[in-house]
């Protein structure tokens, strides 16, 4: 058989990844149907086979592309405030700001492949690739709040560690909920009701100037 046989000239592989990854974005590995792929993609099931290999190559190819992006942006975003509380509030709002957005699929990728995490129909290597990037977010919060001082910048009796597991949590919940249908608003509302478990170090008063005399 022509590998080559079905394949529009107009063919590129980059487009054709990125319209692959829309669609297991908003359905996931299993949901995901053959015929969507190749409707989303407008390449034939041959030529889909002979440019990605079978659906399991594709949907490792399309993860490792959204999670690439997601570990760019999320460290670019983490690290714009020089303050650990401010870095993360305004990760969330990005992320919440994100899911929400109606010109992408809805919550998040790797949160929605997770739901087929546990089935007969799901390979172990996706299944193994999901649950590492499941944790990819809450590593790279840790990483940053390390950095913070324990005294002046961390809630009292949280460590790095447990503030990253928390926010993460809440994370994973958005995306969900954005699944569901909640709108940027309400996400805001996680965020607001997350980050209040975290309230700002206070100011340390000015010291006055000594004085003559």
């Amino acid at each position: 058989m022509n590998a080559e046989r079905g394949r529009p000239r107009s063919f590129d592989m980059d487009t054709a990844l990125e319209q692959a990854t829309q669609v297991f974005w908003r359905l996931g590995f299993q949901g995901a149907s053959m015929a969507e792929l190749t409707a989303a993609t407008g390449l034939s099931k041959p030529s889909l086979y002979a440019a990605f290999g079978d659906k399991e190559s594709l949907y490792l190819q399309c993860l490792n592309r959204y999670v690439a992006r997601q570990v760019e942006l999320q460290v670019d975003l983490l690290e714009q405030e020089a303050d650990a509380r401010a870095a993360v509030e305004h990760f969330m709002r990005t992320m919440a700001a994100m899911q929400a957005d109606p010109k992408l699929p809805g919550g998040c990728f790797v949160v929605t492949g997770t739901a087929d995490c546990g089935s007969p129909g799901t390979p172990a290597a996706v299944e193994a690739a999901l649950r590492n990037a499941l944790g990819g977010g809450v590593a790279r919060m840790q990483k940053r709040l390390e950095r913070a001082d324990p005294q002046t910048e961390l809630p009292p009796g949280m460590d790095a560690h447990q503030l990253a597991t928390l926010f993460g949590a809440v994370l994973t919940g958005m995306a969900v909920m954005s699944k569901g249908g909640a709108d940027r608003t309400r996400l805001e509302g996680v965020v607001d009701a997350a980050m209040a478990v975290w309230p700002p170090a206070p100011k340390r008063p000015r010291r006055r100037a000594a004085t003559a005399g």
